[in-house]
């Protein structure tokens, strides 16, 4: 990418298997990341470990899967739990070609059930003075528990990113009554990539017939030049989301 672009990526990646839990597809989720070029790549539902799985798939990394996708290609990469049970964990990962500075998990969960947390990271652009803030987020199902988030998230921006850094804020919103508009628009001054370009969001779930306004990515301090559902045969073999792909102008 030229030096004053910023190709980004956000996908829900279902722990790495089809959207009907039938087949382990990392392995193809892995190519697929790697041909959209994308310089930061934001992930939700990654898979940190799994002892079940680990003993029973034998295609299964031997490292964690934040770190098999980020190989050879994102040589930066963060990733944080927000879910535990018993056999392993799952969270969210940013993967990176440029350097994180500094990250921080941030636990947004109202409930001990339904852990969620946000993701922020902080990376130096090659020539450029200022930080890019990113932060990657996959939020509640249920419309209280979203409110929450939203105002925690709300309240970390203030605090912790300069009003004139740029910022992205990528993820799976699970946000089908769109409560996020009004907090970022009004509060944040955040815009949303796909819907700046074409007037509204994109449907990203499920993946076999797009129906649901689920995944997003949010900015401001930058501006938009291309952002796209791909809508390759490829990708309605992977997960049950679609992924999100955007252009940036630094």
């Amino acid at each position: 990418m030229p030096e004053n672009q910023l190709r980004i990526m956000t996908y829900n990646v279902h722990k790495g298997f089809s959207s009907g839990n039938r087949h382990f597809i990392l392995h193809q989720i892995r190519e697929a990341l790697i041909e959209t070029n994308a310089d930061i790549v934001f992930l939700q539902e990654i898979q940190g470990e799994h002892k079940e799985h680990e003993q029973t798939h034998h295609n299964w990394p031997d490292c964690s899967h934040s770190e098999f996708l980020a190989k050879d290609v994102w040589p930066h990469f963060a990733y944080a739990k927000n879910v535990t049970y018993s056999v392993g964990h799952h969270g969210n990962a940013i993967l990176s070609k440029h350097a994180i500075q500094r990250w921080e998990n941030i636990n947004v969960s109202p409930f001990a059930w339904a852990s969620r947390s946000l993701l922020h990271g902080v990376i130096q652009l090659p020539g450029h003075d200022q930080e890019l803030h990113i932060i990657c987020i996959h939020l509640g199902l249920i419309a209280m528990e979203r409110r929450r988030q939203f105002k925690t998230l709300c309240k970390r921006i203030d605090e912790h990113v300069p009003h004139d850094a740029p910022l992205i804020v990528a993820g799976d919103f699970n946000d089908w009554s769109g409560q996020a508009e009004k907090h970022f628009s009004q509060q944040l001054d955040l815009k949303e990539a796909y819907r700046s370009i074409h007037n509204h969001y994109a449907k990203t779930w499920p993946v076999w017939m797009p129906v649901l306004k689920m995944d997003r990515i949010y900015f401001r301090g930058l501006e938009p030049e291309h952002c796209e559902r791909p809508s390759h045969r490829l990708w309605n073999r992977l997960s049950d989301h679609a992924p999100l792909l955007a252009t940036f102008k630094i």
